[in-house]
This record gives C-alpha cells, sequence and structure tokens, in this order.
C-alpha cells in the first residue's frame, strides 16, 4: 500500500462574509446569542462537529455554501445587524471604565491566572478557577476597564472524559493545533515575538498568542516551539499536569514569563491583580527588575511592588495551595536570590510564617507577603482564610488580618439562557443595562405565570433530549446493543422534577451524600405519584484515586435494576454541558463540606435561569440564601467531625426533599402549574441575578482593591521611588527600636470599674515607653469587647491620646474612654502598634505590644 501525505484545503470566505471572520476572533459572540446564532447557521451538523469554534467553522466550511451564503438577502442583513452591534459594543464611549469610577485607572490592571475558561471550543481550563477568570474578563471588558490577561496556553487543555462499562474515569489528552482557535500569533513587524526566561541556567523560549476578549486581551504563552529543548516544550504541555518540578517551572514560567511579556507588548501596567498563587513568582520578578535597573535596595523595591499587587486566594483546600521544598526552592531560585541581594535562606522566609523553619514553601504565603491588598471570594471565605493564615500576621488578632472579602459572580448573559434573556427584554426592558439594580428585577413579578413556567420547561426538555443524545453517542462508542441505545429514550422525563450536581469530583465536594440512605434515595426516585430524577457530570483529576471513585461509585448506582432511567451521569463535563444543566434543571444541588467551598458558583447561574438551589450554607450560599428563594441544607456547624457533618447533612437532605421539596414542586392547584414553586423561582431570579453577577465583582474589585493599589504605586514611584526607600528605611530603624516599647502602668479613672452605668464611659490611663521611637509614629489604643471564654467577642478598639510625656526619658501618658453602650461582662487590654502614612495595612510590619 502506498503512504498518504496529508495537506489542507481552506475555503475562500467571500467579500461579503468578511465580518464573520472578525467576529470569530473576539470572544464576545461567546456571549451573544445573536452571533451564535449566524455560526451555527453556516452548518448546524458542523457547528456541533467543531465544538462551536466559528474559526474551525470557516476552516472547514463546504465552498458552496459559503457562496450561497453570501447571496442570501436575509443571512446577510442578519450579520450587517449583528456586526453593527458588536462595532457598536466596540466603540461605546459611555462606560464604567471611560465615564465611571473606572476611569481612575490610567494604566493597565494584569491579570494572571493559570487557567481561563471563555468556552468549551478553548479547552484552557478545568474547573470553577477557570471559569471565574473568563467570567472576570468577559465583565472587565463590558465595563471598559483598562485592563490585560496573563495566562499560560497548554498543547494538551485539561483532559477529556471518557467512562467506560464499569464507570471508570479515563483521560483523554487533546492534542490541539492552535491555528484552529480564536487567537492569533504575536508578531514584532514580520518576525513572531518570544521572551525568553532563565531556568536551570538555561534560557527557556515562549512565543505569545493573543486572544481577544470583548474590549480586552489575553496573552498566552507557549513554550512548545523548536527554539526549546524537548524537556521545555512540555512546560506548556498540560494545565495541571506533570510532577511538582513540573509545577515549578510553570508557574516560573507564568509569573516571571508573564511580567516579561508585559515588556515586551510595551504594557506598563499600574496594578498585578494574582488569581490564585501560581503566579505569585511575579512578584519576585518586579523586585529583581527594580533592584537591577533602579538600583533600588531588596526592601525599598518590596515596599514599591507590593503597593501594585492584589492577590485573590480562592480555597482553603491544600491542594489548591501550592508549596516547594527548601531544596527545590535552592535549585531553582539560589541565583535569583543573588540577583536580589539577599541571602537564599531570607528569600525562602518569604513563602514561610516563620514560625517553623522547616515548613516549605508556600506560593500562597509568598502572595501574601508580597501584596498589600489580598481577599477572600465570599464573607465566610474571608474569615476562614483570616483564621487560615493569621501565622503570616502572628500575633494579631483573627479579625485583623488583612485579607478582606469580595464574592465572586458569574457573567450572566454567558450563562442566561437566550430564551429567559427575551422572556427578561419583553416583561422588564433592557435587563444588561439593570442588571446589578434590585429594585429592577423586582418586575418579574409581573412575568405570567404560564410564559415563566413555559419558559423553563422548554429550557428542560431541551436539556432531557441533550442528556439522551450523549447517552446514545457514548453507548455506540462502547459497542453496545440495539437494545440498550434504544432505552436511551427512556432516561429521564421532562415532566418529573429534575435535580442537577455537577462539578469537580473533589472528596470535599460529597457526591455520595445522596447516597448515604439508598433505600430512602430509592424511594424519591420511584415514587408513583411523586418521583425524583437526578442528573450528575464532572470530572475527577487524574491523580485523585477518591474522587475517581466517587464518579464509579455514581455511575454504579445509576446503572442499578430499576434507577436507571432516573440517574444518570453525563461524561465530559466542560462549560456546554454546565449551560445546558444550569439553564435546564428544576433543582441546583450543592453539599460541600463546611466551609472549604470558598465561594463556589455554579448555583449563581441557575437562579438566572429560574433555577432554585438547595445547599449548603458555605460559600457564596450562605449570603445569597434568604429563607423563601430556595433551601439550605443542614446546620452551620462549626467544630463537629466530617461524620458528624455528614450524618446531619444527609439527613437534612433527605427530609427537605421529602417534606418540602418534592410536595412543593408537584402541588398543582389548577391542576396545570406548580403555583408556588413559580413564586420561589421568581424569588431566586430576583435575589440572587441582580448580586451574584461579574459586574457587581468586578466593579468592587476596581473600586475597593484596583484603585487604591494604583494610586499607592503611583506615590510609591515618584521621585525615583523616594517614598519606597524612605519607608523601607523607617521600617528598618522601627523594627530595630521596637522592642523597647513597653506599658508600663494601666490606671482606670472610674471610682468603682465592676459597677459602671449604660451610657457612661471607661476612663483608661497608660504610661507607655516608647524610647527612640517618635510618638507621631504609633496608635496607642484600648482593645476591648464582650468577655467569651478568655476571649473577646466582636472586639474592637478606641484610640487613646497622647496628653504628654512623664519625663525625657521616651515615657508618655496616653488617655482615653470607652463608652458603655449596653450591659455585660466586658474586658480590655492596651496595645500599641506603629503607624506611619506610607503604610497600606495597620499590621504591615506585624509589630504589636500589649499591656
Amino acid at each position: 500500500m502506498p503512504t498518504f501525505q496529508t495537506y489542507n484545503v481552506t475555503p475562500i470566505l467571500p467579500p461579503a462574509l468578511e465580518p464573520l471572520r472578525e467576529m470569530s476572533f473576539n470572544l464576545w459572540w461567546t456571549w451573544e446569542p445573536a452571533a451564535r446564532r449566524l455560526f451555527r447557521h453556516l452548518d448546524p451538523e458542523l457547528w456541533n462537529r467543531t465544538n462551536h469554534n466559528p474559526v474551525r467553522m470557516l476552516q472547514l466550511s463546504r465552498q458552496s455554501r459559503l457562496e450561497e451564503l453570501a447571496q442570501d438577502k436575509t443571512f446577510l442583513r442578519e450579520l450587517k445587524q449583528v456586526f453593527e452591534e458588536f462595532e457598536k459594543y466596540l466603540g461605546r464611549h459611555d462606560t464604567y471604565g471611560k465615564t465611571g469610577a473606572g476611569s481612575a485607572i490610567k494604566n493597565p490592571i494584569a491579570y494572571f491566572s493559570a487557567e481561563f475558561g471563555f468556552h468549551e471550543s478553548i479547552p484552557n481550563y478545568s474547573g470553577g478557577l477557570g471559569i471565574l477568570a473568563g467570567d472576570h474578563c468577559k465583565s472587565a471588558s463590558d465595563l471598559d476597564l483598562n485592563f490585560v490577561a496573563i495566562g499560560l496556553l497548554y498543547r494538551h487543555g485539561y483532559f477529556r472524559q471518557e467512562i467506560d462499562k464499569n464507570g471508570v474515569q479515563a483521560a483523554i489528552n487533546l492534542n490541539q493545533n492552535f491555528y484552529h482557535l480564536p487567537i492569533r500569533e504575536v508578531h514584532r513587524g514580520d518576525t513572531r515575538l518570544l521572551i525568553s526566561v532563565r531556568i536551570l541556567e538555561r534560557e527557556v523560549f515562549a512565543r505569545l498568542w493573543e486572544l481577544r476578549v470583548g474590549r480586552v486581551n489575553l496573552y498566552l504563552l507557549d513554550t512548545d516551539i523548536p527554539e526549546n529543548s524537548a524537556e521545555d516544550r512540555l512546560i506548556t504541555a498540560e494545565l495541571y499536569g506533570g510532577d511538582l518540578e513540573m509545577r515549578m517551572r510553570q508557574e516560573i514560567m507564568l509569573g516571571i514569563g508573564g511580567v516579561k511579556a508585559l515588556a515586551a507588548l510595551g504594557i506598563q501596567p499600574a496594578v498585578f491583580h494574582m488569581n490564585e498563587g501560581h503566579s505569585a513568582f511575579l512578584a519576585l520578578e518586579r523586585i529583581r527588575l527594580n533592584v537591577v535597573e533602579k538600583k533600588l535596595d531588596f526592601y525599598s523595591a518590596l515596599q514599591l511592588v507590593a503597593a501594585a499587587n492584589v492577590f485573590t486566594t480562592h480555597t482553603p483546600v491544600p491542594a489548591g495551595n501550592d508549596s516547594f521544598p527548601r531544596e527545590m526552592m535552592r535549585k531553582y531560585f539560589g541565583n535569583f536570590a543573588k540577583e536580589l541581594n539577599i541571602p537564599f535562606e531570607e528569600l525562602f522566609t518569604f513563602g514561610q510564617t516563620r514560625l517553623d523553619p522547616n515548613d516549605p514553601f508556600s506560593m500562597t504565603i509568598l502572595a501574601l507577603r508580597l501584596s498589600r491588598h489580598a481577599n477572600g471570594v465570599s464573607k465566610l471565605h474571608g474569615e476562614v482564610s483570616r483564621s487560615l493564615w493569621k501565622d503570616v500576621w502572628a500575633g494579631v488578632p483573627v479579625h485583623e488580618v488583612p485579607i478582606t472579602n469580595i464574592t465572586n459572580g458569574v457573567h450572566t448573559k454567558t450563562w442566561m439562557a437566550p430564551e429567559f434573556a427575551a422572556l427578561y427584554r419583553k416583561h422588564l426592558g433592557t435587563w444588561e443595562e439593570h442588571l446589578t439594580e434590585p429594585e429592577f428585577w423586582r418586575g418579574v413579578i409581573d412575568i405570567p405565570d404560564a410564559q415563566l413556567w413555559d419558559t423553563h420547561q422548554r429550557l428542560k426538555l431541551r436539556l432531557i433530549e441533550f442528556v439522551r443524545d450523549r447517552e446514545r453517542g457514548r453507548r455506540q462508542r462502547m459497542g453496545e446493543s440495539p437494545e440498550s441505545i434504544r432505552r436511551v429514550n427512556r432516561i429521564l422525563d421532562p415532566e418529573i422534577l429534575t435535580i442537577g450536581f455537577a462539578r469537580r469530583f473533589a472528596t470535599y465536594k460529597r457526591a455520595r451524600l445522596l447516597f448515604n440512605d439508598k433505600e430512602r434515595l430509592k424511594r424519591l426516585l420511584n415514587d408513583a405519584t411523586r418521583p425524583v430524577q437526578f442528573i450528575f457530570a464532572g470530572k475527577a483529576h487524574p491523580r485523585d484515586e477518591a474522587g475517581k471513585a466517587l464518579i464509579q461509585e455514581v455511575y454504579r448506582f445509576s446503572h442499578e435494576a430499576g434507577l436507571e432511567n432516573r440517574i444518570v451521569f453525563l461524561e465530559d463535563y466542560d462549560s456546554y454541558i454546565a449551560r445546558r444543566l444550569v439553564q435546564g434543571v428544576d433543582l441546583w444541588l450543592n453539599h460541600p463540606l463546611r466551609p472549604l467551598e470558598a465561594s463556589g458558583t455554579s448555583g449563581m447561574k441557575a437562579a438566572p435561569n429560574g433555577g432554585i438551589n438547595l445547599s449548603v450554607l458555605d460559600g457564596w450560599w450562605r449570603e445569597g440564601y434568604n429563607g423563601s428563594n430556595g433551601w439550605a441544607i443542614g446546620a452551620e456547624i462549626d467544630n463537629g467531625t466530617t461524620e458528624f457533618q455528614n450524618e446531619v447533612d444527609a439527613s437534612s437532605l433527605y427530609q427537605l426533599l421529602e417534606n418540602q421539596i418534592v410536595p412543593l414542586y408537584y402541588a398543582k392547584p389548577d391542576g396545570k402549574l406548580p403555583l408556588a414553586w413559580l413564586q420561589l423561582m421568581r424569588e431566586s431570579i430576583r435575589s440572587v441575578t441582580p448580586v451574584f453577577n461579574t459586574q457587581r465583582m468586578v466593579k468592587e474589585y476596581t473600586e475597593q482593591l484596583y484603585i487604591p493599589a494604583a494610586r499607592s504605586y503611583e506615590n510609591f514611584s515618584r521621585d525615583g521611588s523616594g517614598a519606597a526607600t524612605h519607608l523601607s528605611q523607617w521600617k528598618t530603624q522601627i523594627r530595630k527600636d521596637w522592642p523597647a516599647v513597653k506599658i508600663s502602668d494601666v490606671q482606670i479613672g472610674n471610682k468603682d470599674r465592676q459597677s459602671i452605668l449604660v451610657g457612661e464611659s471607661l476612663e483608661i490611663t497608660a504610661r507607655v515607653h516608647l524610647g527612640a521611637v517618635d510618638p507621631k509614629h504609633v496608635r496607642v489604643e484600648a482593645y476591648h469587647g464582650e468577655v467569651d471564654n478568655g476571649d473577646l467577642r466582636n472586639p474592637s478598639a478606641t484610640l487613646l491620646k497622647q496628653t504628654g510625656s512623664a519625663d525625657g526619658d521616651g515615657n508618655y501618658i496616653y488617655q482615653g474612654a470607652v463608652p458603655a453602650s449596653e450591659s455585660g461582662t466586658y474586658g480590655f487590654s492596651v496595645r500599641v502598634v506603629p503607624t506611619h502614612p506610607g503604610l497600606m495595612q495597620m499590621h504591615e510590619l506585624r509589630l504589636i505590644t500589649w499591656s
């Protein structure tokens, strides 16, 4: 037999269809239904075959079909309308970024993330972190922020999942052709732009790809190029693949390579936002540049760099917080420390709490130490993070640990079904312009019951047909019998209460909770008049054996006799499956082990589509649940064992389903519509949609973190970074003088401290020895609150004023009054903390002296 060489023939796009090409290279189409409709109309079968990838479609379309559409007046009219909308979107000037608060950002915000999830056709994400990063970029575009994003481009993306007939997950590698994606190589003149990063005494090169996301750009680094050795080409092979050494190289490329990429592009950011700790080496590279190029010392450069850094921590789960052993750090950063002009051992402590010298080097701690702005991703996660990382600020009260919180959101237009968008437009008006206005969303009351239910039911039917289609394809792939393939048509029923559970199959997400009492579950599934059905989806990391075992357990249960039509596991969970699910289910189920779900966002996606949440009070749902917009599973247990929490939550889950949810869903007083359920749907839409979206979230990042970071960085940069150098020198002096600071005496001025009346005050006088420290550089405070088991509940601080110096030996008198506004037993202490106008955090020096 002869051997054949292959070649590709690409169709010529008729000039009338040229706008299609321009739109295909901008991800605006991923959240614009009219644009997607155009591409789908080219060739519906090809649209599905290319995983909804317009660039690939235009490469594979039949020439005759393109010629035909170039003569189709209806198609051309629609194309003209959509392209005008696209140009109008890109050209708008009345935006938050140009005329609103965002206009304060003059130089770009650089947003670094290890993964970005925009759409199923660009598989550069594994789960929630990437989807959040994608939604963050989309809202930065909608708001027209001065914003640029940096990531890595993975040849194999994240794996495709196949489930065999025993329920075992197989991880199938993707081998992507980047010329099939909506990305373009970055060139300088006629040559492609390369950057290089020194890794283990050799230069590793990366080319840059540009991905346009509406008005903002994402630049992706790719090491799979001939200039690199075979070993180094693998650095960007796979998201979260390889061993710890590979993770180190990826994070060097992301952090250090990302900073070099921005410089090569001529972009000078005002703010660097690290989405999780993977990119934290960027801070070390920026310090190195200031040491080498501006001749600053390490600690002066640190003040300057940290001022511009924002860090978002996303998970309290250890697997999400990378750390490296000392010898590995020495191997990769031994010479780097020399360039910083500090000993390696000193550099290493920036990744430690400094309580135990044997701790490994934590990327999260590095990011916290080198950022003056840090946040968790929900109110509860903020509390959990302050407690989890308190040792980085040893001796500081937990509630004063400088980690704030900004609750995650979702890009509403990406996740809302076009059918619901049309319904809102008809009854409420232009909802996109009023997305974050709670008052506007009260208008859902005016949507007629029948229209709301009909819209939801159409999407549910579409979901069920989609599930059957996928399951049919899986059975055909595995060579199952024609009878087995025919039986697919019996899977799920659009008239039955449908519950969705889809997420990463990490063990803390407790996918098996529902199966705690299998007999009780079977009664729910097979009730003669009020049955329930479940759709599961999700991937486990290829090395997470416990997660893979969970998938197998769910799969096997779904194949037990009598249950095969009521429980289905959908393979290869991606953003397309996620959209179908959140747009079609009645109820969204979520029951992680509290408090390990930092935020979670999948339930936020269900609400604008009329879905209702049934969730543990963890992450966002602790803020979102209002008692009448869904259900809360279990009590908020803070200190029970895992087994106890599992027991309580499983029992609560069954009781809620049996006694509240199922009866409410099937209660149809008029014989047609579940009126009480429809009220719950409305309340879910009204309460969740205007709050839990990335438009609100990105505005909060801008106003609470980006603008303050940009201002501080600007202040520190002036006059050859004089303010940064001055602050660094002041800190050095304070650290030297601080051991002498003592509170030598505290007196109460009240006659009887045991019977202070409400409305009076506790009068405090403190004698403080400051030694060489200038009184203008300290705050002396009474720290007080209600006594609770030897600690203080809801403590606060009252400033004590200096009323004179006691003598010439550095002793001073401070006085103040703590108001007694409520009865109870209270405690107080006096403390001294250093202060300076250049500090951005109260406890930046981690120095505190107590009485």
